[in-house]
């Protein structure tokens, strides 16, 4: 999959800018989709995947370390700032807040929800 990294619009929208990598769309329209331009949650976040044909796992899995994780997630992280979207996909990070690695950002826990593209 071809992800195209989009930095965060502002310091509430890492998880529009997590839909529109994936998604492949503005982040500007992820917020109106959503009607919101703030923090998303959960809920959000699987319902618009689901609504554009991206399954999502319905189990949240704990992971310690990067080979836990699959070909593509989405990834909730506990910064030291805040909780934070981010996301994964084959062996890269795209981290709306910290940009393109090869490892997570500093987190005390993290968990992923796999995402599959059809």
């Amino acid at each position: 999959m071809d992800i195209k990294y989009i930095h965060e619009p502002t310091d509430l929208q890492c998880g529009q800018a997590v839909l529109a990598m994936v998604l492949n769309m503005p982040v500007e329209e992820v917020c109106r989709v959503l009607d919101n331009e703030r923090e998303t949650t959960l809920r959000e976040m699987k319902d618009m995947f689901r609504s554009k044909g991206v399954k999502v796992s319905d189990k949240r899995v704990e992971v310690k370390d990067r080979s836990e994780l699959p070909k593509l997630c989405m990834l909730s992280l506990e910064t030291p700032r805040c909780w934070h979207w981010s996301l994964y996909c084959e062996g890269v990070f795209y981290d709306p807040e910290h940009g393109v690695s090869d490892d997570f950002p500093v987190s005390a826990r993290k968990y992923y929800w796999e995402l599959t593209i059809e």
